[in-house]
């Protein structure tokens, strides 16, 4: 994609110049070009691992062991392995490179969700007892939804955006994929999120909002240009990130293929209350003749559930094609919560991408926080739409079977 092209997806001028992603660790200045990388968490005993995609238990660390000054991590909740299974833990190494910073005076902050604090109680026990300050938030009273954004802050130059929860089985027994990126512009927009949901955490105002950094698009070195986005809608230091908008402006300029890789794509919110807003326009883009492919986790796909109703109705839809993405059982025994398809992107004529933190359910962008980076150009597009070529023609993915009884609602 040229350019121009990108501009004019974006709103944006300016052709970025070349630099590796991997030199250097200097802290970057706001007008040095962006770096962006794909990065991924495979299941092991899959064939899913890519080469040419680093993997988040190793990318993790790196990047903890380079804060300096400050470490910001927002996260669903944090559950580290017990029993044996804490020996070969790959989360181990992380939570290890956060007591490291914590020790050698990096300012380490670490917020969750309430509603899984109860239930995974030993991991935020042990950052507390490293001298990380943690904060709970409880979403629900706020927006009526969940803290489920995943992302962390490195020194204001450097952060994670992906579906990896802080979670040891995220690392191992989980499909995900996240970027790693290398930008003040993205750092900062993350930051005013943090910086506003760690103030409402803490019992400020309602109204708080913390919005100090005025730019959330910048360029890359490899040709990207990068957008950060938010849900949800009413509670964003910037309500111009509104993710939904931007998920909607990239499908509506749809010509040839939408790829699209989600845990759950559902009309259905959590009230019963429908949202058909992304269904629509996905059916609108095939209308018009691009070709559409949803793939899906077998948990998005239970017999009788709003989600399956909602992927039998859409499969019907000429140009669109459903297949279900499943994660076969570890040889290890059973292991509850894993062994799934929990990436959540979606690709646009291999030149333009979206990858965040929200399943495709009205209240994960209506209720609930979640982050996402628009990549428009470059090569990142391309090689994330490689790694769904390869989940798509994986011996993991089978076409959606007609549900007996009738597909549900429309």
């Amino acid at each position: 994609m040229s350019c121009g092209a990108i501009a004019l997806i974006l709103g944006v001028v300016g052709c970025p110049g070349t630099h590796d992603l991997r030199q250097g660790t200097t802290a970057p200045s706001a007008a040095d070009p962006a770096q962006i990388e794909l990065v991924e968490s495979a299941p092991i005993e899959t064939t899913l691992d890519r080469a040419d995609v680093p993997n988040a238990s190793e990318v993790w660390p790196k990047m903890i062991d380079r804060a300096t000054r400050t470490l910001d991590v927002s996260q669903f909740y944090a559950s580290e392995a017990e029993g044996d299974l804490a020996k070969t833990s790959l989360l181990a190494p992380v939570v290890s490179a956060i007591e490291r910073a914590a020790a050698r005076g990096v300012r380490v902050r670490f917020l969750v969700e309430r509603i899984f604090v109860e239930e995974y109680p030993t991991t935020l026990d042990r950052l507390r007892a490293a001298k990380v300050d943690v904060h709970i938030i409880a979403f629900g009273k706020l927006a009526g939804g969940i803290q489920h954004a995943k992302y962390f802050v490195v020194d204001g130059t450097e952060s994670f955006i992906g579906s990896q929860n802080f979670d040891w089985r995220a690392l191992a027994h989980i499909h995900e994929i996240g970027a790693r990126i290398r930008s003040p512009v993205i750092a900062g927009a993350l930051s005013d999120v943090f910086e506003t949901d760690w103030a409402l955490a803490g019992g400020a105002n309602d109204s708080q909002r913390v919005h100090a950094h005025a730019e959330r698009t910048t360029r890359a070195a490899t040709g990207e240009e990068l957008t950060f986005v938010a849900s949800p809608r009413g509670w964003l230091p910037d309500e111009g990130a509104s993710e939904l908008d931007a998920i909607l402006g990239l499908l509506s300029r749809a010509k040839e293929r939408v790829d699209l890789q989600v845990l759950h794509h559902s009309k259905a919110n959590r009230d019963h209350s429908t949202f058909t807003t992304l269904d629509d326009a996905l059916r609108s883009a095939a209308a018009r003749g691009v070709r559409v492919r949803l793939l899906v986790s077998h948990w998005g796909s239970k017999p009788g559930s709003p989600a399956r109703g909602t992927l039998d109705a859409i499969q019907k839809t000429p140009n669109v094609e459903v297949r279900i993405f499943t994660i076969p059982p570890w040889s290890g025994g059973d292991i509850p919560f894993a062994r799934v398809a929990h990436a959540k992107y979606l690709v646009v004529d291999r030149g333009v991408a979206w990858i965040g933190t929200s399943n495709w359910e009205g209240d994960y962008f209506l209720k609930s926080r979640n982050v996402g980076i628009v990549i428009a150009g470059g090569k990142v597009p391309a090689q994330l739409d490689g790694v769904f070529e390869g989940a798509w023609s994986s011996a993991y993915a089978a076409p959606l079977s007609p549900t007996a009884g009738g597909a549900g609602p429309p």
